[in-house]
């Protein structure tokens, strides 16, 4: 990853801000996008203690579900850096409800963030990028499968899904790849968001019940994120990594 810019958003916590850590120290240029001020600044706190240089990180505070903003967060990146290499949309939120109680504002926070964020993000670093370019997405196991009480966040992480393959079949004549990750139970904030609002016991049953029986650390998705963002998955588009301790077999 060594002088390639990559732009992150949600990248302030959990997964997002591992991968800024991982790629920080192979080398990257990053440009972190987050719409939560107070993690930003300890966020870039931390990272300018990885990176190579002061200044190879930006931080933005940016709504995803504002595309105006996503287009003047990507083209401060272009300002100060001279190009996108690469991009993981990690920015996400949970919503528990039952489709029968699910509230339209729920309903519109959730998909504006998930999926019309991602969207957003999609339509302008297309626009931005060029052959060698890799995009990541943030769908989720729930992308994959229906979970009572999770319509909202279901209905998005499945539209995320059919948009990173949209994208790559669109993209790929350009040169650029886009992938996207399907986590399970990951040790960060949202777990323990969704956590608070299950019936008490109930994540840690299922999480018993996987083949590989506990909750990851936001560095192992972070991982293969920056797998499909690097050039040893040169030949890999369109695919949904699943990172959820077999929960999905």
């Amino acid at each position: 990853m060594e002088g390639k810019v990559i732009a992150i958003t949600g990248g302030a916590s959990g997964i997002g801000l591992s991968l800024a850590k991982l790629l920080a120290q192979r080398g990257a240029k990053l440009s972190i996008a987050d719409v939560a001020q107070e993690n930003l600044d300890k966020a870039a706190s931390t990272l300018k203690e990885l990176v190579a240089g002061p200044d190879h990180i930006l931080t933005s505070k940016c709504d995803v579900r504002q595309l105006s903003q996503v287009q003047d967060w990507l083209k401060a990146t272009v300002d100060k850096f001279g190009k996108v290499d690469g991009a993981a949309n990690l920015a996400g939120v949970f919503g528990k409800s039952s489709i029968e109680d699910l509230e339209e504002d729920l309903w519109d926070f959730v998909i504006g963030v998930n999926l019309t964020g991602v969207m957003h993000c999609l339509k302008a670093e297309l626009k931005l990028m060029g052959k060698g370019a890799s995009i990541v997405n943030a769908a989720s196991i729930s992308g994959l499968r229906g979970q009572a009480g999770s319509g909202a966040y279901c209905a998005s992480k499945h539209g995320v899904v059919a948009l990173t393959r949209v994208a790559a079949v669109e993209s790929g004549s350009k040169g650029i790849r886009v992938n996207a990750v399907a986590p399970g139970y990951i040790d960060t904030p949202m777990l323990d968001q969704a956590e608070a609002l299950a019936a008490k016991g109930a994540l840690e049953q299922s999480v018993v019940s996987m083949p590989i029986a506990r909750r990851a650390d936001p560095e192992e998705v972070a991982k293969v994120i920056a797998f499909l963002l690097g050039d040893e998955s040169s030949f890999v588009t369109g695919a949904i990594y699943s990172v959820d301790g077999g929960w999905n077999v």
